[in-house]
């Protein structure tokens, strides 16, 4: 009986099976345009994003992978609205600690027709009664959407401006060799009523 109990063979090993990959909700997603600087996490696992877009020196943005909330700029200041690193973390972190979405699956880069008609669409509603001076951070917002860098973005400006001059226009600033973004108001009685008539 102790021969048989020390005499038996060993089972064939089981392969392990190979664990399938978590899909990306976030976590090491760098889109064109932007440089994530930070990640925060809600109870859920859903990513909260602190990230400046190109060109960029100081101002962040942050945006959650999870629902619907992005922010650029602090509503209550008067002055140097822009949220410096230090204050768009403390602003994910608490948005996190509140937040319970759960992980959606992340923007797909959109085809440059995509992306031209939605920097297209970013441009008209903007457009005010008033001549109003558009500024590349102004698609700040939407750069996790549209993600492109600043180069694409300009180059299709200029499109836009030769395509359609009565929308936009293109002039030299009074301070440099830069140029500045132009969207010109509507025409008299050309407005749309939004709403109930």
């Amino acid at each position: 009986m102790a021969l048989t109990l020390f005499s038996r063979s060993r089972p064939a090993p089981v392969k392990q099976p190979t664990p399938e990959p978590w899909p990306e909700i976030g976590e090491t997603w760098t889109p064109e345009g932007v440089t994530v600087s930070e990640r925060y996490y809600n109870l859920a696992h859903a990513v909260v994003l602190v990230y400046k877009a190109e060109g960029a020196d100081t101002a962040h943005a942050v945006a959650c992978l999870g629902c619907h909330f992005h922010v650029t700029k602090d509503k209550q200041r008067t002055y140097s609205t822009r949220y410096t690193l230090r204050e768009a973390g403390e602003v994910a972190n608490e948005h996190a600690a509140a937040c319970r979405a759960l992980p959606r699956t992340l923007p797909t880069r959109p085809n440059d027709d995509g992306a031209r008609e939605l920097l297209h669409q970013w441009v008209r509603d903007l457009r005010r009664g008033e001549d109003f001076y558009l500024r590349i951070h102004h698609f700040d917002l939407g750069r996790l959407f549209l993600q492109r860098t600043n180069a694409w973005i300009t180059t299709e400006l200029q499109h836009l401006a030769d395509s359609q001059p009565d929308l936009l226009r293109i002039q030299r600033t009074t301070y440099g060799d830069g140029k500045q973004y132009l969207i010109l108001p509507q025409p008299k009685g050309s407005e749309t009523r939004k709403g109930c008539s």
